[in-house]
């Protein structure tokens, strides 16, 4: 009977083994379902990236504003007859010590 019983435990452990140390043990489904949820972050704002830049490529393609808005705010030019002004916001004033 004794013997009986530790055939059983023998074969109990060697039955639980894989799940709780083998290859696809809880630990390791836990660490890949945070790895999973990780990506997923990771995917949604390359998504919203993804979106931004499809947007703003339909919005070269349809029109001339997104293009006119690009040459003057990215290259600084101007359209004939009008006058450039940039403003410079004044540089912070450093603290005095005296």
């Amino acid at each position: 009977m004794r013997l009986l019983f530790v055939v059983l435990v023998g074969l109990l452990v060697l039955i639980q083994y894989p799940l709780w140390l083998g290859q696809g043990s809880w630990s390791r489904v836990w660490r890949l379902d945070q790895s999973l949820a990780l990506q997923r972050e990771v995917n949604a704002g390359k998504r919203l990236r993804n979106e931004g830049l499809e947007a703003e490529v339909e919005d070269l393609k349809s029109g001339r504003s997104a293009v006119e808005e690009r040459a003057r705010y990215g290259l600084g030019m101007v359209k004939p007859d009008e006058i450039f002004v940039q403003i410079n916001p004044a540089p912070d004033s450093p603290a005095t010590g005296h």
